[in-house]
């Protein structure tokens, strides 16, 4: 599954899911899902962790890892029955190294993720992950980086590496809000992703994923397939900015989010 790419997001308005999904999803969602779409995305996790686990003998560099990663994210999309767009592309490409951050609002923002950005990354995430069968040997054999939220003296060494990973050039991607959503609001931000752009002296790409918490809510274990949409926002700049600056610029990423959401109900 390709998303359709559309960068003047003010000459189509997208269609929106007025209201959420209701709770308890229609039997034949749950059927669905537990009959067709689930077995399907776990054979897709399986196949697609594995192919990344035994490529990792080989593959130094991660790209072999992403392009599977990205394999998988497709048919991850596939199978769950959503359409994608991706709206402001050109600010994916704005500049060859940055930090890019967006709301987290299901498990599958990470497909999502994956699906849509054109080029290596990676990821800062919880350590939590790295525990899960095949997505966590992923995480673990592609060079993505665990942060401990509960140990801060572990926070400080994985931010170090991710700003190290930046200044050598690879690109980096943060949940801010550090957990999903519980109700599909958006949260209050960790200054996590602000102090890696602002030491990296990278920009910092606002994004905005809308639909996704409809898909698959937290509460739930069954697919509500509809529209998504992925709204990369303006580059904000960080040439000059000192780690005093962290909470200012990060206020900054979630007002920018937040209008991007605002953009697309």
């Amino acid at each position: 599954m390709t998303p359709q790419t559309q960068s003047e997001a003010s000459r189509e308005k997208l269609p929106q899911r007025s209201v959420r999904p209701p709770d308890p999803l229609p039997l034949k969602n749950r059927f669905i899902t537990n009959v067709v779409q689930a077995p399907l995305f776990l054979l897709a996790t399986a196949l697609c962790g594995s192919a990344a686990l035994i490529a990792s003998l080989f593959a130094k560099t991660g790209r072999t890892q992403h392009r599977i990663a990205r394999l998988w994210a497709r048919l991850s999309l596939f199978v769950s029955g959503a359409r994608l767009t991706v709206l402001g592309r050109e600010n994916l490409l704005a500049h060859p190294v940055a930090v890019y951050a967006s709301n987290h609002t299901s498990y599958m923002d990470t497909p999502v993720v994956f699906a849509s950005l054109p080029f290596q990354f990676r990821i800062l995430a919880k350590k939590e992950l790295w525990s899960l069968p095949f997505i966590g040997w992923y995480l673990a054999r592609s060079g993505q980086m665990p942060i401990n939220t509960e140990n801060p003296r572990s926070t400080l060494s994985s931010l170090g590496k991710a700003a190290a990973a930046l200044r050598a050039g690879m690109n980096l991607f943060v949940f801010p809000e550090g957990s999903r959503t519980p109700d599909g609001t958006l949260q209050s931000f960790l200054s996590g992703a602000a102090f890696l752009a602002i030491r990296a002296q990278v920009p910092l790409v606002p994004i905005a994923l809308s639909g996704v918490y409809d898909l698959l809510p937290i509460h739930t274990r069954h697919f509500y397939p509809g529209p998504l949409t992925l709204h990369a926002g303006t580059p904000i700049p960080t040439d000059g900015l000192t780690i005093r600056d962290a909470d200012v610029l990060t206020q900054k990423l979630r007002d920018a989010i937040a209008g991007l959401l605002d953009q697309s109900r």
